[in-house]
């Protein structure tokens, strides 16, 4: 009789609690792919937020709700463009990986701001 009063407990319980949020997969890049279909493709995900567009700034940003997934599409402009720059939080790391269309040297200090990034913290 207990193990049944228990059973019904336990389903009682699990069944009142939260259920677990669906895993979203994002877009790998595809250097393959030409730069204004690839962009437009990462652009049209669902569940991307995208940062709001700062005229100043020669690139868009695009996010996932969770914040582990980022994109960064250059515009006119930007330091090797056109070029498409994505980063991963795995664990604990944050790993940028992109797709150079464009001028190379541009491309590298793209990547080597996107990695200062990862490090940088407000200043007190």
């Amino acid at each position: 009789m207990r193990t049944w009063a228990a059973l019904s407990a336990l389903l009682t319980l699990s069944a009142c609690a939260e259920k677990a949020e669906p895993t979203v997969a994002y877009l790998d890049l595809d250097c393959a792919r030409p730069f204004e279909a690839q962009a437009q493709a990462l652009a049209r995900q669902a569940h991307l937020v995208p940062a709001p567009e700062d005229p100043a700034e020669p690139y868009r940003f695009y996010s996932s709700a969770d914040g582990r997934t980022s994109y960064l599409i250059t515009k006119a402009g930007a330091p090797g463009h056109p070029a498409i720059m994505m980063q991963k939080a795995r664990g604990s790391d944050v790993v940028t990986t992109g797709c150079p269309y464009g001028d190379k040297k541009g491309y590298d200090q793209l990547h080597a701001y996107l990695d200062g990034l990862k490090h940088w913290t407000r200043g007190k």
